[in-house]
């Protein structure tokens, strides 16, 4: 066994550094995005509910289908030409939205398309960053690395929404995308300064079928990494009823007014940022394993303080807050180890491949998760059907605890073929 603590070399490994940088800058573009797409449909085009419900479809669903696919085209290519090519893109489609809105020629139907293809690019500079990493630093270094990529993207969540504001208080919400867009045009330009050793690209092309399958069987032949398949599948299902259920129950039920329910939320932000800065120190003192089981209890048992809120609206907000840090604090703190795990003792060669089939694997059970939550909610009621969220997610970590994985330690030292 190999000891993954953290050390400092990272701050001095100038490769690191700017791929750190890119993704800084790219992590707040994309909280800019999310609220820029719904603002923009509000103010300026009066987007109906249907309307914007159309819109988050899109611009969160190719997960679902392009991880189908884009994993085989992340391992038979330059991973961090794939990444600059995604921010190019995203980029140029989101530059759209204010040349639209400056002609007055914005409609709805340009929105969708925008979402959707910039969300398919994000789903391809995602696969493309987890199998990249790994060339980029020693194995050692794996869990301090996502560790200090987990600091940016919690501190994206808490600041990035502020910066919205800010720029949709300045500018109208369409313009104020140009901001995103520059975001991501900095992040290509600090890839294009990444040193590249990566693993010389396969020259034969398989159906798309055919590189899920070899993605699966990779993740099947590993006994470290299948539990957390199961664990995905289990804990992205019933999660995701959260996603329709969570603003209604707090604003209706619990009778929350929009601007509680947003200092609410960004408790989960400054949760994330405590659980990224600990998740290192978990592992060293109790193990992988243990941390990746032990975190994602106690993240159930957190969020079970949701649908058992109740009476006066300060002590239902309490109760949400605390729900928030510590289910967004544990959340961050296992899944830092569970994406060094899978690029440690994985195949480089696959690594796309792999990243591909479990962003294809969530957001296939997130989009029904949240179809059943929503049902589920209008038949039996917010409260209860966000009680069965919970009890199907507090099962997620028995996949890790009748595995090899259960009392892992550190990552095996010796690296896949």
């Amino acid at each position: 066994m190999q000891n993954f603590a953290p050390s400092g070399a990272l701050w001095r490994h100038a490769g690191f550094l700017r791929l750190w940088a890119a993704q800084t800058v790219s992590s707040f573009g994309s909280r800019i995005a999310r609220e820029g797409f719904a603002m923009s449909a509000i103010l300026s085009i009066r987007a109906t509910p249907a309307e914007l419900g159309v819109l988050a479809a899109l611009a969160r669903g190719p997960g679902a289908v392009v991880g189908l696919f884009a994993g085989g085209i992340v391992d038979r290519r330059s991973r961090r030409r794939v990444m600059i090519a995604s921010d190019l893109a995203r980029t140029a489609l989101i530059a759209t939205v204010p040349l639209a809105a400056w002609m007055d020629v914005l409609t709805m139907p340009q929105l969708y398309l925008v979402a959707a293809l910039a969300g398919a690019a994000s789903v391809f500079f995602d696969i493309a960053d987890h199998a990249f990493l790994p060339s980029l630093i020693a194995r050692e270094h794996l869990l301090d690395g996502n560790a200090k990529l987990g600091l940016t993207e919690a501190v994206a969540e808490i600041g990035g929404p502020a910066v919205a504001g800010i720029l949709f208080q300045l500018f109208t919400p369409p313009f104020a995308m140009l901001g995103t867009a520059l975001t991501y045009l900095v992040s290509a330009l600090f890839l294009l300064a990444v040193p590249v050793r990566e693993l010389p690209a396969e020259k034969t092309r398989k159906p798309w079928h055919e590189d899920i399958g070899l993605g699966l069987r990779a993740v099947l032949d590993e006994p470290l990494v299948r539990p957390l398949l199961g664990m995905t599948v289990v804990f992205s299902g019933f999660g995701a009823f959260f996603a329709p259920l969570y603003l209604l129950y707090g604003i209706k039920v619990l009778g929350l007014s929009p601007a509680l329910m947003g200092i609410t939320i960004a408790c989960g932000g400054v949760g994330a940022l405590l659980g990224a800065s600990l998740s290192n120190l978990l592992t060293r003192r109790i193990g992988i394993g243990p941390t990746i089981w032990g975190c994602c209890f106690v993240y159930t048992a957190s969020l079970l303080l949701v649908p058992l809120a109740q009476g006066p609206v300060w002590r239902a907000t309490t109760m949400l807050m605390i729900a928030q840090l510590g289910g967004d604090g544990f959340a961050a703190a296992f899944m830092i180890p569970i994406t060094s795990l899978r690029q440690a003792v994985l195949p480089r060669a696959v690594l796309g491949r792999t990243a591909g089939l479990f962003s294809a694997v969530s957001g296939i059970v997130t989009v029904l998760g949240a179809i059943l939550g929503g049902l589920l909610g209008g038949w039996i009621g917010i409260r209860e059907a966000l009680l069965i969220s919970v009890a199907g997610m507090a099962a997620a970590p028995i996949f890790v605890l009748f595995s090899p994985l259960r009392s892992l330690k550190t990552i095996p030292v010796s690296a896949p073929a």
